[in-house]
C-alpha cells in the first residue's frame, strides 16, 4: 500500500486520468505499440526528474544496469494503472485470457530475471524442414476452439530417404564395415575411453603434434564425479588406428586434435555452451533421496530443518448460517416447476440469443411445463424394442446439446426428471478424436446409457456412418439418438400426470468431472441435494421471484446449471443465456444484456470480465447500476483478483459498485461452498492477503516475506454456504484438522453436496465420506464431510480464502506448487511475440520418483526460433527465481494443436496424456534434467581394489569355485579325422582332391535361389593352382608376400586363398568397393592394402578395372596401387610344387576386422592355429563330407571367414554359401536354401536374422504354401562379437516357429579378435541357457541373477576360459563379472602393425594370472562376462560351465562412478516411443547423448526428446546430456551388424549427420 501512496504523490489525478485512457487504447483497430510508446513518452516526460529525485533507488537501479531509463515509468506505474490495463502488450487481440495477469507478480518477475545475467545457452539444432509451419496456422485468429487440420505441415517435402551416408546413391547392401560402416575412429575420449585392441600405428595422414594444440586440454567434468578411463590401469597400449573418411562426410570440415577431437564444428561450441550452462551452481540436492543398490532403494528424504512450519492453535470447523426456513417452500424441485407452470404460464424463464446476440426464442414456464410432460410421455410410453418400453424409471439417459440451445437442454432435463429418468449431461462431440472423447464414452458406458437426447440440427451436425447413423464414438458405448424437437414427441392424454413426489433419496442426475489424469467420473447429485442447493442458494445470494439474471456460464454443469437451470426455476427467475460462440464474436455482449434487460445478477468467470474490457470503448450509454450480485464462479482461482480489480477500475464509471462483486467458490464434489454475500445482508467486507508463496509450497501461511518478489494476492470468497460446516484437513494421509495458519484440503458437511462416483464405492468412501479428526485422533463431529479438491485457509472474520485447486497440486521435492502460479509467472515474461497468453498448459509428469513440471504453450507462427527460445529460457529463470523449483521441460507446439476443452481453455488432461505418448508433436523443446533433478542416488564411490590371493581366499571360504571353464580335451577325443595329420589346410586341400576329387565342398546361390556356381575339391585345387603360377611367374612374388584379395562373395575368393597359400603367400581378404559410391568405400580398401603391407592385389576384371576407374581418381592416387592382377581367365598349368613351410607357427594369413569401438585391426593367424580353428568347429558341430552345412555371412573376417573359407576343405562337408547381398533382392533366399537342402546345422549374422524377421515377420503363411519347412534345423547360429540379443532371436524362433522351427535351435557363438571361435554351439551338448541379470547390480559391476529359464554356448574343445580381474588380473569366483580370458591353439598370435610394434601388444595376446595358475598363456578378450556352473550336465556327465558374455569393455560407459553397457541404455530408449527405429549411446565431455533413427514423419522428432531422457532417468538413474534424432540408417553398423559408436561420435561432433533436431538438456 506504501507503493501506491507514492505514486498517487508523484502523479497528478489528471495524470492518471489520461494515462488510463491511454492503456486501454493498444487494441485492434486503434494506435498500433509503435505509437502508444511515443505518446506515453511524451505525457510522462516532464515527470521523468521529479521520480529520479524523490526515488533514488530508482537511479540507483538503473546505473546498476538493472532497470533501463524507460523502464521507471513502468516500474512504478504498473501498480498506479489499473491491473487489467494493456499497457504493455503489443496487441489487445493477444490476450484474451487475462485470469493470470497480475501487474505487481508481472513486476516481481521481471525484477527476478533482471538478477541474472545474460547467459548464452545452446540453442536445439532444427533441421529446416522441421522449422516450415502451415499457411492455415499462420492466420488462425488468436482462440479459435478449433484444431488445424493441417496435421501434416512439419513432414519433409520431397525427401523420401533420409540424408544418410548413402545419399545419392541406391541403397546400400548387407556388407562389411567399410560399405554399410561409417567408417572411421576416433582413438580417445575422456568420457568413454575408447582405446581397444591395436590394429596398425600408422594414420593414413599422420596428424603434426602441434595441430590445435589449445584444444587438447581435458574437457571440464560436469558430473560431480570426476570420470576416468576404465582402461586406464589395464595397461592395454592405446590402439593405433587407421583413419577411413566416413562415407558422405565432407572432407574439408573435419579438423581434429592430436587425439581424434573435433574442435571447429557447430556441435562442439554448442557442447561447450551446455557446459558451461550446467557449471554454474545449482540447487542442493537432496541429503540422500535414496541409495542406488543394487538390491533394493532406500528412500532416506529429510526434510528441510529450516523449512517454516505452521504454529498456529488447531482449526475449528466453521458453520454456515442456518438454512431459512420458509412456509411456502416447494417440497421438491418437479413441485416447483408444476406450480410455477400452472400458476405462471406466462412469466419468463429462459431467453436464448443467436450468434448476433438478438434473441431467438423465451420460454415461459408455462411452455416449459407442457413441453417437459410431454417429453416425459413420450420417453416412457413411445420407445420400445420387441413390445418392452426402452426406458425405465432409474435408467440413465445421455443429455447432448450444444451450448447455443439452452431452451430444449432445459426441457429435456426436466423432461428426463418428469419420466424419474436421471439426465447425463455430456458435451457434443465434434469429431472421434475430441480430447477426453473416450473418457465420457467410459462414463456413458459405466452408467449403463443407451440413449441419447439431442436436437434436428445437432443430430445433423454429428459425424455419420456409410449408413447414415450417427457413428460410434471411440470408447462410446451404441447408443439410440432421439431428437427431442416438437414434432419428435407426442401429447400426452389428458388422463395422464407425471408423479411428482417430495424430494427422496434418489439420484437426479449426474454431473461429469474430468479427474487430474484425464479419468472421467460421473458425480450422483440427490433429489433432497439437488433442492437443498437451490435453497442455500435463494438464502445467500438473496434471489427474489421474477429477478433477471444473466448467465453466462455452460448450462449443462458446474455453476451454469445450478444457477441457470435449477434455482432459477425454484425460485421464478427469468435467466438470459449467453452462449459461448456469442462471447467469441462479441466479448461485451453479456454487459449490453444485463443493461438491456436491467439484470440484477450476472454469473460469470474471470475470463468474460476480462474480455469485456477489451471491447468496452466501443460502447459509451452501457449502466451497470441495475446489478446487485456479479458472481465471479472462479473466484477460488487466486489469479482471477486482477481481473475483479481491472473490470471494477473501468466500469465503476458506469454505474458498477465494488461491493457487487461476490466471487465463489465450488467443485463439483462439494457444489458451492462458499460465497461473497451481497451488500445488503449486513456482511463483513470484503478482504485479501499477500501471501509469500514460498510459505505456501510448504503449506503455511506467511503474510509477509523478505524479498517480497514471490507473493500471492487472493481475495476472499466469502462466508460458508448456509446449513454447511466447513473444516480444513490435511491433504496427505489422515484428514487431521489444519491449524489456523495452514493451508489444507476444505471439507464440507451439508445436505446440498454431491452424493457419490457413480459406479466407484471406492472413491466415493473416500471422498464424500471422510471423517476429520482432531490431533487427538477423535472425530470432529459425526457427521461425514465431502472433500472438495479445493486447497484454502479461513481467515479473519471467517472469509473463506481458496489458494489453489488439488487437481493442479504438483509436489515436487516435497514442496507442493499450484498449476496456475507457475501459469501466471510464464505469462509475467511478456509472452505476446512468441506464445499465446491463453494457451498454456503446466502439469507435473512422475519421473524417478518424484513430481516433475511440465509447461507446454502455443507457439505463434510469426515467432522466430531464437526469439521463442529465449522466452523459453527466460521463463525457466523466471519460474527458478519466484517458485525455487525447476521446469523439467518446457515445450512450444505449433498454433491450434493443443487439445481444447469444448467452451475454450485447455484440455490439460489430454495435453499430458498426448506428451506421454509422444503425440504432441511440439516445435519446440527445452529440457531441464540436470538443473530439477536432485534425487539421483549417490554417485558410486571407487573402493580400494582387494589384492588377487585375497580374492581367492575370500572365494574358498565362501565356497565358490574359481571362474575357469574348459572345452573337451582334444587329444583326448577319439574320431577317423583323417586331416587332422596334416599340419597345413594347402596339404588338406591337395589330399582331398587325390582322395575324393568329384565329392562337392561349395555352392553358391544366387538372389533368384539357382545355382550360380560350385566347385569340389579337385575343381578348387586346379583354380588355387593357377592363382599360384600366376601370382609366381606374373607377379613375380616371393614366399612370406602379403596378397590382397578383393572379390565379391564366391568361389573365386576361396580358390585365390588357396592359390595364395600354394605360392607360399599371405592372403589378406578386402571387401571390394561400392561401384556407386567409389569416393567413400575406395579409400578403405586402399588403407587396408597399405597398412598389411601388400605388394599384389588379385581380383576380377571388373574390380581391376573400377580400381583404375576415372571415379577412382577423384577419391585415391591409383599410380600407388601395387601390382593388380586379374584372375579371370587364368591359362592350365602345369604341376605345381605346393610351398611347405618350415614350421606351423608360421603366418598363414591376416584377418582385418574393424571392432564396435570403429578400430581396424588386423590379426595374425599361423599355420597351427588355422588347422586347431578348424578341427574344434569340426568336432564341436560333427562335421563331416555327407553333411551339408548352410552360411549366411560375409566371407572377410573372423569366423564368417573361417566357415566360408576353412572349414569345409578340412572338415570336407558341403557349404552351400549364400552371400547376405543377395537378401537384398531376396529376403527369403536364406531360409529357403536352408529348406531346399534340408540343412541341420545353418549360421548366420544378426543383420540377416533382422532382416528375415522384419521382412518375413507377416509373410509366414505364404512361406509355408511355398513349402519351406525349417524342421530340418538342428542348430542355427548366429555369428557376432557382441552380447546376445536375447530379444531378436526369440523374435525370430517365434515368428518361424510355424514353419517348424524349433524354439531351441537358435542360439549364438561368441568370438573376437584374439580368438573368433570361443564359444559354438554343439549338436550333443546341452542346449543354451539365458540368464536375466539385475541391471542395478550390473552397472555395479555384480551378477544378480534375477530369472533363469531353460531356452550360454559350449566352449569349443581344446579352448580354455577363465574370468579376471580387469584391474588386478586375478582370478574371480563363479558368477563374478570380469574380463574373458582366453587359452587356446586357435588364439590369434598377435596383432600385425607395420613397424613390428609386437611388443607393445604382447599383454594381449601373452598375459599370465597375477595369482593361482600362473604358468598358463592366456589372451585376453577385452569383453565383460562370467561363468556360471549350470544344473546341466555335458558329454562327459560333468555339470555344464556357461560362459555369458555382457559386452565389450572398451564399450562401456563409467558414468557416476558406475559402467554401464551402451546396449542396455539402447534397449530402454528403443522401447520408449514406436517411432524409434534404432538407437546408439556414447558419452562426450561427460555428457551422455543419446543418437535414435526416427522411422515415422519428422512431426514426431521432438516427442521423443522428452521420453528418451524420462526412460533413461527411470532405468538408469543418468541424465541424458544431448538427444540427437537422425533419419534412418545414419547409425553405423558393421556386417555383423553391430554398431559403431565411435564412428556415430566422429559424425556427430563434426557435424555430419544432418540430424533433424539436436536438444541439448540444460
Amino acid at each position: 500500500m506504501v507503493t501506491v501512496i507514492l505514486v498517487d504523490c508523484f502523479f497528478s489525478q489528471d495524470l492518471m486520468t489520461h494515462y488510463r485512457l491511454l492503456s486501454l487504447s493498444v487494441s485492434p483497430g486503434d494506435i498500433t505499440q509503435k505509437g502508444y510508446e511515443k505518446k506515453r513518452a511524451k505525457l510522462l516526460a516532464p515527470y521523468i526528474p521529479q521520480i529520479q529525485g524523490k526515488m533514488p533507488h530508482l537511479v540507483e537501479r538503473q546505473a546498476a544496469g538493472l532497470l533501463h531509463p524507460s523502464d521507471q515509468i513502468n516500474f512504478y506505474l504498473s501498480r498506479a494503472a489499473p491491473p487489467g490495463s494493456k499497457h504493455n502488450k503489443s496487441r489487445a487481440t493477444n490476450t484474451r485470457d487475462e485470469r493470470f495477469r497480475s501487474d505487481l507478480h508481472t513486476e516481481a518477475v521481471h525484477a527476478a530475471l533482471a538478477k541474472y545475467k545474460e547467459r548464452k545457452m545452446p540453442m536445439p539444432s532444427k533441421r529446416r524442414s522441421v522449422l516450415v509451419q502451415s499457411s492455415v496456422e499462420a492466420c488462425t485468429p488468436p482462440d479459435t476452439s478449433s484444431p488445424s487440420e493441417d496435421e501434416g505441415s512439419l513432414r519433409r517435402a520431397g525427401r523420401m530417404v533420409s540424408s544418410t551416408p548413402y545419399q545419392n546413391h541406391p541403397a546400400p547392401n548387407v556388407e562389411h564395415w567399410f560399405n554399410r560402416v561409417i567408417q572411421g575412429s576416433s582413438t580417445s575420449s575422456s568420457a568413454s575411453s575408447t582405446s581397444s585392441h591395436p590394429g596398425g600405428s600408422v594414420h593414413a595422414q599422420p596428424l603434426t603434434s602441434d595441430l590445435h594444440t589449445d584444444n587438447h586440454s581435458a574437457p571440464p567434468d560436469v558430473t560431480g564425479l570426476l570420470e576416468h578411463s576404465l582402461h586406464a590401469d589395464r595397461d592395454r597400449p592405446p590402439v593405433a588406428s587407421v583413419k577411413v573418411v566416413p562415407r558422405g562426410y565432407n572432407h574439408s570440415s573435419v579438423m581434429e586434435t592430436a587425439d581424434g577431437v573435433p574442435v571447429n564444428s557447430r556441435v562442439s561450441s554448442k557442447i561447450q555452451q551446455l557446459l558451461n550452462t550446467l557449471k554454474r551452481p545449482k540447487r542442493p540436492s537432496l541429503r540422500e533421496f535414496f541409495i542406488d543398490d543394487f538390491e533394493e532403494l532406500v528412500d532416506v528424504q529429510q526434510p528441510d530443518p529450516n523449512q517454516p512450519k505452521a504454529e498456529g492453535n488447531q482449526m475449528s470447523p466453521l458453520a454456515g448460517e442456518p438454512l431459512g426456513v420458509v412456509t411456502n417452500w416447494p417440497p421438491s424441485l418437479l413441485a416447483s416447476l408444476q406450480r410455477w407452470g400452472i400458476t405462471q404460464p406466462r412469466s419468463p424463464c429462459l431467453t436464448a440469443l443467436d450468434n448476433a446476440g438478438k434473441p431467438v426464442y423465451t420460454l415461459t414456464y408455462g411452455k416449459l411445463w407442457t413441453r417437459s410432460q410431454k417429453l416425459a410421455f413420450t420417453l416412457l410410453n413411445k420407445l420400445s424394442t420387441r413390445n418392452e418400453p426402452l426406458l425405465l424409471p432409474g435408467d440413465r439417459v445421455a443429455l447432448v446439446f450444444p451450448n447455443s440451445d439452452p431452451v430444449m437442454f432445459m426441457v429435456a432435463f426436466y423432461g428426463c426428471l418428469l419420466a424419474e429418468l436421471i439426465p447425463v449431461p455430456i458435451e457434443v462431440p465434434l469429431t472421434r478424436k475430441d480430447a477426453g472423447s473416450q473418457q465420457i464414452g467410459f462414463l456413458l458406458g459405466s452408467c449403463g446409457v443407451t440413449l441419447a437426447l439431442t436436437t434436428d440440427a445437432c443430430q445433423k451436425g454429428l459425424p455419420k456412418a456409410q449408413t447414415g447413423e450417427v457413428v460410434t464414438f471411440k470408447g462410446w458405448p451404441r447408443l439410440l439418438w432421439f431428437v427431442t424437437d416438437g414434432k419428435h414427441v407426442v401429447k400426452p392424454p389428458k388422463d395422464w400426470h407425471p408423479t411428482i413426489r417430495e424430494a427422496n433419496n434418489e439420484i437426479a442426475y449426474i454431473e461429469y468431472k474430468t479427474s487430474k489424469e484425464g479419468s472421467t467420473m460421473g458425480i450422483t447429485v440427490s433429489h433432497p441435494a439437488m433442492l437443498a442447493h437451490c435453497h442455500a442458494l435463494t438464502q445467500a445470494c438473496g434471489y427474489t421471484e421474477a429477478e433477471t439474471i444473466c448467465n453466462v456460464l455452460d448450462f449443462k454443469r458446474d455453476a451454469g446449471l445450478w444457477h441457470g437451470v435449477l434455482t432459477s426455476v425454484m425460485t421464478r427467475m427469468h435467466v438470459i443465456s449467453i452462449p459461448y460462440s456469442l462471447m467469441k464474436v462479441n466479448p461485451l455482449s453479456w454487459i449490453q444484456k444485463v443493461h438491456t434487460y436491467k439484470a440484477r445478477v450476472a454469473v460469470v468467470k474471470s475470463r468474460d470480465m476480462h474480455w469485456s474490457l477489451l471491447a468496452q470503448r466501443d460502447q459509451r450509454d452501457i449502466s451497470l447500476s441495475s446489478l446487485r450480485m456479479l458472481i465471479v464462479t472462479d473466484g477460488a482461482n487466486p489469479w482471477s483478483i486482477s481481473s475483479c480489480d481491472a473490470f471494477l477500475n473501468v466500469f465503476q464509471a458506469r454505474g458498477l459498485r465494488p461491493e457487487v462483486i461476490c466471487p465463489c467458490a465450488s467443485s463439483a464434489e462439494g457444489m458451492t461452498v462458499a460465497i461473497r454475500r451481497p451488500p445488503e445482508s449486513g456482511v463483513p467486507p470484503p478482504g485479501k492477503a499477500v501471501l509469500s508463496m514460498s510459505g505456501l509450497s510448504h503449506s503455511v501461511i506467511r503474510v509477509d516475506t523478505e524479498e517480497k518478489l514471490s507473493v500471492l494476492t487472493v481475495q476472499d470468497v466469502g462466508q460458508v454456504m448456509p446449513g454447511a460446516l466447513v473444516c480444513v484437513v490435511r491433504v496427505e494421509g489422515t484428514p487431521y484438522l489444519c491449524q489456523t495458519d495452514e493451508v489444507g484440503e476444505i471439507c464440507v458437511s451439508s445436505g446440498s453436496t454431491g452424493v457419490a462416483y457413480y459406479g466407484l464405492p471406492g472413491m466415493t468412501k473416500n471422498t464424500f465420506q471422510t471423517i476429520p479428526v482432531r490431533a487427538s485422533g477423535g472425530p470432529i463431529s459425526g457427521r461425514p464431510f465431502t472433500r472438495t479438491s479445493l486447497l484454502g485457509f479461513v481467515g479473519p472474520d471467517n472469509l473463506v480464502f481458496i489458494v489453489g485447486r488439488m487437481d493442479g497440486l504438483m509436489t515436487v521435492c516435497g514442496r507442493r506448487h499450484n498449476a496456475d502460479d507457475v501459469v501466471a509467472t510464464a505469462l509475467a515474461v511478456e509472452p505476446m511475440k512468441f506464445v499465446y497468453r491463453g494457451r498454456i498448459a503446466v502439469f507435473s509428469v512422475s519421473v524417478l520418483h518424484d513430481e516433475r513440471i511440465v509447461v507446454v504453450a502455443e507457439q505463434r507462427p510469426d515467432a522466430s526460433e531464437e526469439g521463442s527460445f529465449q522466452w523459453m529460457s527466460r521463463v525457466l529463470q523466471a519460474i527458478d527465481s519466484i517458485h525455487q523449483v525447476g521446469v523439467y521441460c518446457l515445450a512450444l507446439v505449433p498454433a491450434n494443436t493443443m487439445p481444447k476443452a469444448p467452451l475454450g481453455g485447455i484440455h490439460i488432461a489430454e495435453t499430458k496424456q498426448r506428451f506421454l505418448e509422444g503425440a504432441l508433436h511440439p516445435c519446440n523443446v527445452l529440457m531441464c534434467p540436470h538443473s530439477c533433478v536432485t534425487n539421483l542416488p549417490k554417485p558410486r564411490q571407487k573402493q580400494p581394489e582387494v589384492g588377487p590371493a585375497s580374492m581367492i581366499v575370500g572365494n574358498l571360504v565362501a565356497g565358490k569355485r574359481i571362474a575357469q571353464a574348459c572345452g573337451r580335451d582334444v587329444a583326448q577325443l577319439e574320431d577317423n579325422d583323417q586331416a587332422r595329420k596334416f599340419l597345413y589346410m594347402q596339404d588338406v586341400l591337395q589330399w582331398r582332391a587325390q582322395a575324393t576329387p568329384d565329392h562337392p565342398l561349395f555352392l553358391v546361390l544366387n538372389a533368384k535361389g539357382t545355382v550360380s556356381s560350385t566347385a569340389s575339391c579337385l575343381q578348387l585345387q586346379k583354380r588355387a593352382e593357377r592363382v599360384a603360377m600366376a601370382l609366381i611367374e606374373k607377379g613375380r612374388l616371393n614366399p612370406g608376400d602379403h596378397v590382397a584379395l578383393v572379390y565379391p562373395p564366391g568361389i573365386d575368393l576361396i580358390a585365390t586363398f588357396y592359390g595364395c597359400l600354394y605360392a607360399g603367400c599371405v592372403p589378406v581378404t578386402v571387401r571390394p568397393p561400392h561401384p556407386q559410391n567409389l569416393a567413400t568405400t575406395l579409400p578403405t580398401v586402399k588403407m587396408i592394402v597399405e597398412v598389411s603391407k601388400s605388394v599384389c592385389i588379385l581380383t576380377t576384371q571388373a574390380i581391376m578395372k573400377l580400381l583404375k576407374s576415372k571415379e577412382a581418381v577423384a577419391a585415391v592416387d591409383v599410380k600407388s596401387w601395387p601390382m593388380v592382377l586379374d584372375t579371370d581367365d587364368l591359362p592350365r598349368t602345369k604341376r605345381l610344387q605346393i610351398y611347405k613351410p618350415p614350421t606351423p607357427e608360421m603366418l598363414a594369413y591376416l584377418d582385418f576386422s574393424v571392432s564396435t569401438m570403429g578400430i581396424l585391426a588386423g590379426v595374425k593367424m599361423s599355420h597351427a592355429a588355422t588347422s586347431a580353428l578348424c578341427r574344434s568347429i569340426k568336432l564341436q558341430c560333427e562335421l563331416y563330407p555327407s553333411r551339408q552345412i548352410a552360411i549366411c555371412l560375409d566371407p572377410y573376417c573372423g569366423l564368417g571367414f573361417a566357415l566360408w573359407c576353412l572349414s569345409s576343405v578340412y572338415s570336407g562337408h558341403q557349404s552351400i554359401l549364400v552371400p547376405p547381398l543377395e537378401l537384398d533382392s531376396n529376403v527369403s533366399l536364406w531360409l529357403s536354401a536352408v529348406s531346399q537342402y534340408k540343412v541341420r546345422i545353418t549360421f548366420c549374422s544378426y543383420s540377416v536374422m533382422e532382416m528375415c524377421t522384419k521382412g518375413l515377420g507377416t509373410q509366414t503363411e505364404t512361406l509355408r504354401l511355398r513349402n519351406i519347412n525349417l524342421s530340418c534345423v538342428r542348430t542355427c547360429m548366429v555369428v557376432a562379437e557382441e552380447r546376445p540379443r536375447i530379444t531378436l532371436t526369440q523374435s525370430f524362433s517365434k515368428i518361424f516357429k510355424d514353419l517348424g522351427l524349433s524354439p531351441r535351435a537358435v542360439s549364438t557363438t561368441f568370438g573376437c579378435r584374439v580368438n573368433m571361435a570361443v564359444c559354438l554351439q554343439g549338436t550333443s551338448g546341452p542346449d543354451p541357457t539365458t540368464v536375466y541379470l539385475d541391471m542395478r547390480a550390473l552397472r555395479h559391476e555384480r551378477v544378480t541373477v534375477v530369472t533363469m529359464c531353460s531356452v550360454t554356448n559350449q566352449i569349443l574343445p581344446g579352448v580354455k576360459v577363465v574370468i579376471a580381474n580387469t584391474e588386478t588380473k586375478g582370478p574371480l569366483g563363479d558368477s563374478h563379472l570380469g574380463e574373458v580370458w582366453v587359452s587356446s591353439p586357435h588364439n590369434a598370435t598377435g596383432y600385425y602393425t607395420v613397424y613390428g610394434e609386437d611388443a607393445l601388444h604382447a599383454d594381449h595376446f601373452n598375459t599370465k594370472l597375477s595369482f593361482g595358475d600362473t604358468q598358463t598363456v592366456w589372451a585376453r578378450t577385452g569383453y565383460l562376462g562370467f561363468l556360471r556352473r549350470t544344473e546341466l550336465t555335458d558329454a562327459s556327465g560333468e555339470r555344464h560351465d556357461a560362459l555369458y558374455v555382457v559386452g565389450s569393455l572398451d564399450e562401456t560407459l563409467e558414468l557416476r562412478g558406475m559402467r554401464y553397457h551402451p546396449i542396455d541404455i539402447e534397449t530402454s530408449v528403443i522401447r520408449s516411443h514406436k517411432s524409434i527405429a534404432e538407437c546408439a549411446v556414447f558419452t562426450w565431455t561427460n555428457l551422455l547423448v543419446v543418437v535414435v533413427e526416427l522411422s515415422g514423419s519428422e512431426q514426431e522428432a521432438l516427442d521423443l526428446v522428452p521420453l528418451v531422457t524420462n526412460v533413461v532417468l527411470e532405468d538408469h538413474y543418468l541424465i541424458v546430456g544431448v538427444v540427437v534424432v537422425v533419419d534412418p540408417g545414419v547409425i553405423p553398423i558393421n556386417s555383423r551388424g553391430e554398431k559403431q559408436r565411435m564412428h556415430l561420435r566422429d559424425g556427430f561432433l563434426a557435424d555430419q549427420l544432418d540430424p533433424i533436431y539436436v536438444a541439448y538438456n540444460m
